[in-house]
């Protein structure tokens, strides 16, 4: 039988990728799912806005939403973490490497949130990534340095090009058979959409 692929667009700073992780695991253990991975950002091209440009309304009903899907998931997470905004390129390009490597990127990615929106880590720097890295078990430095080969530059790129052209505009979304799911909140259709074939 033929697995079934979702496609998996998040950016390295979303929290919302990070509340909705332990939910999409289970998802990908009970469809038993090929994920291809693909970090980006968020693509204003579609109508994606960033947190920070968004009216102050906007931005305190965020914290607001942030609070009730922490304790609706019981999970920790810094409302106004030290170091958000990020620059999420780093994280991103670290996932790409330890994917195209056969490692557990998604653990990776949700490792590198955790350490953003949890830990209050700065993840622009090289030795926070390398340690949450070999946390898991994998090889931080090793993965650290494939993030300036031109190779996993590009694939960055590429899969922010993807993003755009598929229609993504925020993340977490993720795509089954061409039907877009964005939010976390939106796993449960996604599961059901998975359920029918």
């Amino acid at each position: 039988m033929t697995k079934k692929t979702v496609y998996y667009y998040h950016a390295l700073s979303s929290p919302w990728a990070y509340l909705g992780w332990p939910q999409f695991k289970a998802l990908i253990e009970k469809h038993d799912l090929d994920v291809v991975v693909r970090p980006t950002r968020i693509v204003p091209d579609n109508g994606g806005v960033p947190l920070r440009s968004r009216p102050q309304p906007r931005q305190d009903y965020h914290a607001v939403e942030l609070d009730r899907w922490r304790k609706r998931l019981n999970m920790p997470l810094v409302l106004k973490p030290a170091h958000y905004p990020t620059n999420n390129e780093f994280s991103a390009r670290m996932v790409i490497a330890a994917d195209r490597e056969g490692l557990p990127a998604l653990e990776l990615s949700h490792a590198l949130l955790h350490a953003l929106w949890s830990e209050e880590l700065d993840v622009t720097l090289p030795a926070v990534r390398i340690d949450v890295a070999n946390r898991i078990g994998l090889d931080g430095k090793a993965l650290q340095a494939m993030e300036e080969e031109p190779e996993i530059v590009r694939a960055w790129h590429d899969s922010h090009a993807e993003a755009t052209a598929r229609g993504v505009f925020g993340t977490p979304t993720w795509i089954y058979e061409d039907v877009l799911y964005w939010g976390q909140d939106r796993l449960d259709f996604l599961d059901e959409a998975l359920s029918e074939d």
